[in-house]
């Protein structure tokens, strides 16, 4: 008989074996059963969790979608001006926990498994878009609506790729130094702007 209060724990443990199996063995073929004993439990304990390596990979993106909105909106609801709000972004999708190799090497298996998964290009759709609204937001009140969407673009396009040569080793680069890149960027497409008006 399972004991009470036993799923949640084995589900996280799982999904965390998960993040670290996709990390060591470049992800897809990565196998429930290795999985499973990194997480210390049965192979038929984690189908009996998830089912199916389709559905466990799934819900481990979901659990890192969820992690990062959760930071994101925390971070951003203390803020009040643009550079804040722009900062408090920054700062969550290059945050140690998400900016982790482990993580960033999982998300880029998400990004290949997208092309042939409906689930999991749903899921990357709903990060695509909430960085998108969340950078928009954030400069929308100092400059037209049409730029908000160009920086935020341009901003999003640097973040992603960031993350992706960190998870291809093509670069070695540090989060501060990543921060700050991204941080001029937007600044100097707000002062261009601001030059076009004056």
């Amino acid at each position: 008989m399972p004991k009470i209060g036993m799923r949640p724990i084995r589900r996280e443990a799982l999904i965390t074996a998960t993040i670290e199996a996709l990390a060591e063995d470049g992800g897809l073929d990565a196998r429930v059963s290795d999985i499973a004993r990194k997480a210390g439990v049965s192979t038929g304990l984690a189908h009996h969790y998830f089912g199916s390596k389709e559905e466990l990979f799934v819900e481990t993106m979901r659990h890192l979608l969820v992690l990062l909105g959760t930071a994101s909106a925390a971070s951003l609801k203390r803020c009040d001006t643009p550079r804040e709000r722009i900062d408090a972004i920054l700062e969550t999708n290059f945050s140690p926990r998400q900016f982790d190799k482990s993580t960033i090497a999982a998300w880029l298996i998400f990004y290949v498994r997208s092309i042939k998964s409906d689930e999991s290009r749903r899921l990357l759709s709903i990060y695509t878009r909430r960085l998108r609204s969340n950078l928009i937001f954030a400069v929308s009140p100092v400059c037209t609506p049409k730029q908000a969407v160009e920086i935020a673009e341009g901003a999003a396009a640097l973040i992603d790729g960031f993350w992706l040569r960190t998870a291809l080793n093509t670069t070695l680069i540090e989060r501060e130094q990543a921060i700050t890149t991204v941080r001029k960027y937007v600044d100097q497409q707000l002062m261009s702007y601001q030059n076009e008006k004056a």
